[in-house]
């Protein structure tokens, strides 16, 4: 297993960090599991330009406000909730040493808590 750190800037995030899983890939590999070991971010694969990034942001900023019991304690009910909803994984097959991405994928990682550092922990199959 690889790894790599993420520090995150802002409350919800996306961060692609397809350049720097793609480091981690050897030539013999046939897949690539990314998987983020907290409880509050989650890896997506999807485009990754610009305004989309933002619209991510402002979704999941949006998609859990309420009251929620959890937040009596940490106040971030809204981070553990969303991030059920998605996986801190992907499995993305490999080929010739590369992430056999489509043409317009990256992969992303998707902070729910931030500001934070997070690990991403790349495994080769």
């Amino acid at each position: 297993m690889k790894e790599f750190f993420v520090e995150t800037k802002k409350r919800v995030e996306v961060v692609d960090i397809t350049d720097e899983v793609g480091e981690k890939i050897e030539k013999n590999a046939k897949a690539c599991l990314i998987f983020v070991p907290h409880a509050t971010a989650a890896v997506i694969i999807n485009e990754c330009e610009p305004n989309i990034k933002s619209d991510y942001e402002k979704f999941y900023s949006e998609l859990a406000k309420g009251e929620w019991r959890h937040n009596k304690i940490d106040n971030n009910a809204e981070a553990h909730l969303l991030s059920s909803l998605v996986k801190p994984f992907a499995l993305v097959p490999c080929e010739n040493g590369k992430l056999a991405l489509g043409a317009w994928q990256r992969v992303m990682l998707l902070e729910l808590d931030g500001p934070r550092r997070r690990r991403i922990s790349v495994s080769l199959l």
